[in-house]
């Protein structure tokens, strides 16, 4: 992320979580900086801290730069010294990266990593704008991924398959749970999510090999109906899951939160998805309003309770 010592480091991200020990509290150890702790996360004040302490980057979910750039859209002040924020933990909706550049001039960095192997890939800041909303950048230094097919050979690019990862910062194993260690003879661990690789060796996650919604024997692209919604200006959040269904095994539902005063119904879904010409037969059949999706501490979405709140919808068709 090209830091040095003279940078601020905003740590709103929980220290018991891998991305506010690992980077927000070790990197400043590590560079000899400053990092300005937040221990209850308020968009309008970190931004208040933002240009009080001179702040220069930071590192959180995506759910973290949707708030401040409500904050700033309802006038709060940002700062020009802010300028990097490294933004992991899913898929970063592209609208959400032009915003918050256009917003305050911020550069959105992707990155990809799990609590057992730390960061492995990450998009540079000179070709954020560029890949960061299309890719979750490329393998750091001495860490190798691989995405591979069923029977375990490797895919061609563009290809979604299961992600492999291996190198440098990969655990050793789950303390006395040596049954649920995912690590081959060669050193591959198997992540649990989907992805694939791009003809320049960048990475995109394609969702968790247990979020793949299978409808009628067909794939339903989760991702992409949750970006093309995620852009609708009416939503503040969406997450899509799978609920079981008789005849087709699953269908889909849509949950969102929406930004303050707005209002969006299933039929202001459908009419939005076929003006953005998504294929018919990937709708969602239901759409569920939220006054908040659930998250982790660190703003993660929990689309396990999501998809166990999905299971009352069964067989209602």
């Amino acid at each position: 992320m090209e830091l040095q010592e003279s940078d601020v480091i905003l740590g709103a991200s929980p220290m018991a979580h891998l991305t506010g020990y690992g980077y927000l509290a070790m990197i400043p150890l590590i560079l000899n900086s400053t990092t300005v702790l937040m221990d209850v996360w308020d968009a309008k004040r970190a931004l208040q801290i933002i240009r009080d302490e001179g702040v220069t980057f930071s590192m959180a979910s995506a759910t973290f730069v949707a708030d401040l750039c409500m904050a700033v859209e309802a006038g709060e002040p940002t700062s020009a010294q802010f300028r990097k924020f490294n933004c992991a933990g899913a898929p970063i909706p592209p609208v959400l990266i032009e915003r918050a550049h256009s917003l305050m001039g911020l550069t959105i960095s992707s990155a990809w990593g799990m609590t057992e192997c730390g960061a492995v890939t990450v998009t540079e800041p000179a070709r954020a704008l560029e890949k960061s909303g299309v890719s979750d950048g490329r393998p750091l230094p001495g860490m190798e991924v691989k995405v591979v097919g069923a029977s375990g050979e490797s895919l061609a690019c563009g290809e979604t398959g299961a992600l492999m990862i291996r190198g440098a910062s990969l655990f050793a194993g789950y303390l006395k749970r040596p049954q649920l260690n995912a690590t081959d003879e060669e050193g591959w661990f198997e992540t649990g999510d989907l992805a694939f690789i791009d003809a320049e060796g960048y990475l995109r996650i394609n969702g968790r090999s247990k979020d793949v919604v299978i409808r009628g024997g067909e794939n339903i692209p989760v991702v992409a109906i949750e970006n093309l919604l995620y852009q609708h200006p009416a939503i503040a959040a969406v997450a899509v899951v799978g609920y079981p269904d008789k005849r087709f095994g699953e269908r889909v539902c849509a949950f969102v939160a929406l930004k303050p005063g707005c209002h969006f119904t299933f039929e202001d879904m459908t009419a939005y998805l076929t003006e953005q010409q998504l294929t018919k037969q990937y709708f969602p059949e239901r759409l569920e309003v939220a006054d908040q999706l659930p998250q982790t501490p660190s703003g993660k979405l929990q689309k396990f309770k999501l998809r166990e709140a999905a299971k009352a919808f069964a067989d209602t068709h």
